[in-house]
């Protein structure tokens, strides 16, 4: 599948809201590079993103995108994480698999095993201690039936480890900070598609609890790195998957399990795929593609 390019007047605006202030602030804004899904590095630095198959880098503070060298990996998607060292990036690409790239090298290392065919990795999360992966596993099948399912995997490579085997969707799969849970959106609180709620899951997978329960369609929990908000992405009833170009919300669930909108926006895919937290918890980043009239 070919990058997602800007439509016509489209522009790709990269935000950083502070929670302290309630204020919000441009990092950059490109009508020529559509960029998706900020990681925050661990250092406080950088802001990382994807946009036409390629990684960048943009300085917190504002500045002109930095190319991260992946070497000969395929073009990537939207699924990025960085480990907690800052060390090492890991990527989701168009082969299917998950890499590992050293940002002080560029040299990929493929983390991922081979699989049956219609089978691909989508990387959400890595654990606090960096040494495990957590993806979803989308399989299409010869039918053209699709089916999604959390699954682990060691970063120095290993066996992976499935952790669903139901029939509900799912996706966003990010580790919590104490390394004990998983969280992701599922429609596995619903009978028919268009319902996504968020959860939280054991990281054995024996145990799950809904933390949300409304009438919108819920995608990609962030959870701060002190463990007390989650960030969120919130699309109107009955929208199936997570489309791009739609009015949604980002949301946050405060420590007390309170719920309050943080920002309305046109957005969607892209806006917040992936971990975008600060380091100190008082910031997380996202994304917005305003089209002028």
């Amino acid at each position: 599948m070919p990058p997602r390019t800007l439509r016509a007047h489209q522009r790709a605006d990269l935000h950083v809201i502070d929670l302290t202030t309630g204020t919000t602030r441009l990092v950059h804004s490109s009508s020529e590079l559509l960029f998706e899904a900020p990681n925050w590095t661990p250092d406080g630095r950088w802001l990382v993103v994807n946009g036409d198959g390629l990684l960048f880098r943009i300085p917190v503070e504002g500045g002109e995108p930095e190319e991260i060298p992946l070497g000969d990996i395929p073009p990537i998607n939207n699924d990025h994480v960085i480990s907690p060292d800052g060390s090492t990036v890991y990527v989701s690409a168009d082969d299917g698999h998950l890499h590992a790239v050293p940002f002080a090298t560029g040299v990929p290392r493929r983390v991922s095993n081979d699989a049956e065919p219609g089978f691909r990795h989508f990387l959400h999360g890595i654990s606090p201690d960096g040494a495990t992966l957590a993806y979803i596993g989308l399989f299409e099948a010869p039918d053209g039936s699709v089916t999604t399912d959390v699954y682990t995997v060691p970063t120095a490579g290993g066996a992976d480890v499935r952790l669903t085997d139901d029939p509900f969707a799912y996706d966003g799969s990010e580790f919590g900070p104490d390394g004990q849970w998983i969280y992701v959106n599922s429609e596995r609180a619903s009978t028919e598609p268009g319902h996504a709620q968020l959860f939280r899951m054991s990281v054995d997978g024996a145990t799950f609890e809904q933390l949300t329960h409304d009438e919108r369609v819920n995608w990609f929990p962030h959870i701060s790195p002190d463990g007390r908000r989650i960030a969120y992405v919130s699309f109107e009833s009955g929208t199936l998957g997570h489309p791009e170009d739609r009015d949604v919300i980002v949301r946050l669930i405060e420590a007390d399990g309170s719920i309050r909108d943080v920002a309305h926006l046109f957005g969607g895919q892209g806006t917040m795929n992936v971990p975008s937290w600060a380091p100190d918890s008082t910031a997380f980043a996202f994304v917005s593609y305003p089209i002028e009239s």
